[in-house]
């Protein structure tokens, strides 16, 4: 499994941006196996949960990020979309993008993009 994230940059408090993950390698029926997600590190912390989907589409989202991001899925072009409304200079973060497995023990990272919102 090999992820390929894209969509960060620089952005005003207010603002928007849509992060992007593509999984070109997986096959649909393996894709549909993962449940996809996006986290965030803060400089001196460790990753924590943004938001995740499963292939039904059902999602989660950390209490931070409610209201304001929304997560989707699209199997058929194995793409993972967060779209970030409203950010705020807390919401800088380097975001990875992540496909874990439902059936077995297995948790892959896409590389890091860096959003930064400036007040």
């Amino acid at each position: 499994v090999q992820l390929q994230a894209s969509g960060g940059g620089l952005v005003q408090a207010g603002g928007s941006l849509r992060l992007s993950c593509a999984a070109p390698r997986m096959i649909f029926s393996t894709y549909v196996q993962y449940v996809m997600g996006w986290y965030r590190q803060f400089p001196g912390k460790e990753r924590e949960l943004v938001a995740t989907v499963n292939s039904d589409g059902s999602t989660n989202y950390a209490d931070s990020v409610k209201d304001r991001f929304t997560i989707s899925r699209d199997n058929s072009n194995k793409r993972v979309r967060l779209q970030m409304n409203s950010l705020r200079p807390e919401d800088t973060a380097l975001y990875f993008c992540n496909a874990r497995s439902i059936l077995r023990d297995e948790s892959v990272w896409g590389q890091g993009t860096l959003v930064t919102v400036s007040s």
